[in-house]
């Protein structure tokens, strides 16, 4: 992209997939960029904005029981009886209303053309603009919004990644939504109400207030996905330990095959092997001291332990080169054996396979210690609302709500599988089984349910043995979990320089399992990553995480 295009004229420029990107009126009242000063996001010292009264919403009775620790209630089949959860629609059906949200899928037709977009907009009585951005460009194009003059109504900032400044941005240029959902006025919006407090704790306040609404997802994080047989055949037992674990990859490699895939985004599934070896879920804090994982001996053992899997010849070779997308290409199609994905992508990468072999869900090897496994932020993401006058900001709330609507209710169904005898059709225990079209215009193409969603009930469609079995290995893996203890914590260095951050880890983990740099580097990508901003984090958050216990 030529440096000299105006921002202007790319935030103008035709999004992926048709979606014209949403350039709304010029915003009143706000400074411009993100580099503003606008004060600490920091929450030390800060009355904290109570986060909502939570509410369940009610819902059916599952198969398979939840657990306290985070285990997820299982269904079987779909409810025999669905509900409307919505008595008015959100708009009237005169308003626009412009979202922005990482996708994974493939670019959606544009509204006029797709019938599961089209309802939606009757649905919630908008008519969205929708751009979607892939996520190898999410970095990229959020970068180049969050600089311009313009945004959206709706900004979906999710993902896992790190924005440059984005606390920052998200309090000098969204809507504080603390009067509209701190404590029991949220009882407006009771879809958001329902949202777990462990998701709006994950998403964590910004200098007290509350700025966004959190995405709930499950509490596993990262999973390494297997083809079972493959891996099976090749010794593969689920707890075996990190040598024999090399083997099994080593031995299920050959004949165009691959043991261990990864990509462009997924850096080798760093973060799980590193858990995996005993390191920290990315940060430890204890005592007001902060500690990072990248500079414990357990990260060191796993990046080792990375190197020689990538040497051995384990991981498809051109790894560093591929997309999660076309990853995931490659896993379906039995070229790559495993890969570390979302736990969340358990039943798109189920449907991807159609049936060519059993998808498995691997639980931690053992490397000496304890088994542990990381656990989520409880969210993909959250979602902030451009600044507008109340009366606007109400409205995208209930949009929102809508979107938020629990399983067993029209509207999730909608959401979710689209339009009975068009995107689904039910089988024999009406379950709503995608049509042909129904894999073209989805959730995951038009991505929605990035933006906002219900709490995510355990439930694959037409997949039983794959909801018992993701239930059986929840039970095992849930007990394991080691939180990431800087969720919810502001630090004004990390917001400033965590993308930069981050992307040194990155880098220097793909120069040292690649064979570019020796392990034995290591100590100085580290000491560059405390000298860059990664020390003054480290304080910071430590301070931070003392004022909040």
């Amino acid at each position: 992209m030529s440096a000299n295009m105006s921002r202007r004229t790319l935030l103008r420029s035709v999004a992926v997939g048709g979606a014209a990107l949403a350039v709304p009126s010029l915003l009143t009242g706000c400074s411009t960029g993100s580099g503003g000063s606008g004060g600490s996001v920091a929450n030390k010292g800060t009355k904290a904005a109570p986060w909502p009264t939570y509410a369940a919403a009610r819902g059916p009775a599952p198969d398979l029981a939840p657990t306290a620790e985070g285990v997820q209630a299982g269904f079987l089949k779909y409810p025999e009886n669905v509900v409307r959860a919505v008595a008015e629609k959100p708009g009237t059906g005169k308003e626009k209303v412009r979202i922005i949200s990482i996708t994974y899928g493939t670019p959606p037709k544009p509204a006029a053309r797709n019938k599961y977009w089209a309802a939606l907009n009757e649905a919630l009585g908008v008519e969205i603009e929708f751009t979607v951005v892939p996520d190898a460009d999410f970095r990229t194009k959020m970068a180049t919004l969050m600089a311009g003059d313009d945004l959206p109504d709706i900004i979906a900032i999710g993902g896992g990644y790190t924005l440059p400044r984005e606390a920052q941005f998200v309090k000098e240029r969204c809507a504080d939504l603390t009067e509209h959902l701190s404590g029991d006025v949220a009882k407006d919006y009771p879809h958001l109400a329902a949202i777990p407090t462990y998701a709006w704790e994950g998403m964590g306040r910004i200098a007290g207030r509350i700025h966004g609404v959190p995405v709930e997802r499950p509490k596993p994080q990262d999973t390494l996905f297997l083809n079972q047989e493959a891996f099976r055949g090749a010794g593969f037992e689920q707890g075996m330990s990190a040598a024999d674990f090399a083997q099994v990859a080593k031995a299920a490699t050959g004949h165009r095959k691959w043991g261990l895939g990864a990509s462009t985004t997924s850096y080798f599934g760093y973060k799980t092997h590193a858990i995996w070896h005993g390191a920290p879920n990315e940060w430890r804090i204890e005592n007001g001291k902060a500690e990072y994982f990248a500079g414990t001996d357990e990260f060191r053992s796993a990046l080792e332990y990375l190197a020689k899997l990538r040497a051995s010849g384990a991981y498809y070779p051109e790894a560093t080169s591929v997309s999660q997308v076309d990853l995931k290409t490659q896993f379906y199609n039995g070229t790559v054996l495993s890969m570390t994905d979302g736990f969340g992508a358990a039943i798109s990468n189920a449907q991807g396979i159609k049936d060519a072999y059993t998808m498995d869900l691997a639980q931690p090897y053992t490397a000496g210690g304890a088994p542990r496994f990381q656990q989520s932020r409880g969210i993909f993401g959250y979602t902030a609302l451009k600044k507008a006058p109340a009366d606007r900001v109400k409205l995208l709330l209930r949009v929102l709500d809508w979107l938020a609507s629990p399983f067993g209710s029209k509207e999730y169904e909608l959401l979710h599988y689209g339009i009975e005898g068009t995107h689904f059709e039910r089988d024999k225990d009406n379950n709503p089984i995608a049509t042909e079209l129904g894999l073209v215009e989805s959730k995951d193409n038009l991505p929605l349910t990035k933006v906002a969603d219900a709490p995510q009930p355990l439930y694959y469609p037409g997949y039983a043995d794959l909801t018992r079995r993701v239930h059986a290995w929840q039970r095992k893996v849930v007990p394991m979990m080691v939180p990431n203890d800087r969720w919810g914590l502001q630090s004004d260095t990390f917001n400033r320089q965590g993308a930069t951050l981050d992307q040194i880890i990155n880098d220097g983990v793909t120069a040292v399992v690649t064979g570019r740099k020796k392990p034995s580097d290591w100590d100085g990508i580290y000491k560059k990553w405390l000298a860059q901003g990664g020390r003054k984090a480290l304080d910071e958050f430590g301070a931070e995480h003392a004022a909040a216990h």
